[in-house]
């Protein structure tokens, strides 16, 4: 075995960002005294998610990379000796913001980034007015725990852009999110969306023989505009195996603070017996590149 312990945190925002920094800070701290060697917290972590709502005064909310909390999260990667996944709203430059994922390595330092794909654009996820797509590809980021295919969360309805992370060499499929509940969809179909985004990337980790570990964040947040009845996000962070089997299911209501540990060589032992990657017809799948195949 190549035991990897994998931590953690799945947390309510509130409007007050020190507040969210400051609980980040102490959940990172117990996580490594608790054993964790990789760290996974949910999508822009640091505050509310602020996609509800168009309003330039947003931007305000965005940061360099690096910047103040890549700086945060270095020291409390170099205090706690963990390798840490971030995810962060990046100012570029004036006009120009990601979402982006960043990778704090155990000594403090950025092991790599990933700007976020595909953007989302619905009712109460208007993200396409805030974020550019990634123009950083699906490359895994190396550290000392592993090659992470870091992704973020639209990202991980999309096959094709697990599969590149998997060609390209990742031994783990990692997704910070932030999904969540229309009010007024029935109980039953909330259901059914929060299955169906479970069982995707259980898809993933079958379909590439890697695990794949996704954490999202948990509470309602207001509709700054009153359009809507705001978000219930919906929690149910989870690591599944290269068989997509269920290792951990967090609560669908409260905050979990979980550390995990998996077997890295378990994959080739799967792959082995599952040899997908082999059997791949790759000259036949021209058609995957376009939007759609007319007759």
């Amino acid at each position: 075995m190549k035991e990897l312990r994998i931590g953690f945190l799945q947390q309510h925002n509130t409007a007050d960002i020190q507040d969210n920094m400051t609980r980040l800070a102490e959940g990172v701290a117990d996580l490594a005294r608790r054993g964790a060697e990789l760290i996974v917290l949910q999508e822009l972590h640091n505050s509310l998610y602020f996609c509800q709502v168009e309003s330039v005064n947003n931007f305000d909310l965005a940061e360099p990379i690096p910047g103040p909390s890549t700086e945060l999260f270095g020291e409390l990667a170099r205090k706690h000796n963990v390798v840490i996944v971030t995810s962060l709203f990046e100012r570029r430059a004036a006009g120009l913001y990601h979402n982006t994922a960043v990778v704090i390595e155990r000594n403090g330092t950025i092991a790599g980034k990933y700007r976020k794909m595909h953007i989302p654009d619905d009712p109460a996820y208007y993200e396409k007015f805030y974020f550019t797509p990634g123009d950083l590809g699906f490359k895994p980021i190396d550290t000392s725990v592993g090659r992470l295919g870091v992704m973020v969360c639209w990202d991980q309805w999309y096959p094709e852009a697990a599969r590149l992370m998997s060609l390209a060499g990742a031994e783990i499929l990692i997704y910070p999110t932030a999904i969540g509940y229309e009010s007024s969809d029935t109980e039953d179909e909330k259901q059914r969306q929060r299955r169906a985004w479970q069982t995707v990337q259980r898809g993933h980790a079958v379909a590439n023989g890697l695990p794949v570990v996704a954490v999202n964040r948990v509470g309602h947040e207001t509709d700054p505009s009153g359009q809507t009845n705001g978000i219930n996000f919906w929690g149910t962070s989870f690591v599944a195996g290269p068989q997509g089997e269920i290792i951990y299911e967090a609560s669908e209501d409260d905050e979990e603070s979980i550390i995990v540990s998996i077997d890295m060589k378990h994959s080739e032992q799967v792959r082995r017996w599952w040899p997908f990657l082999r059997d791949r017809r790759i000259e036949n799948y021209g058609g995957i590149t376009k939007r759609y195949i007319d007759d």
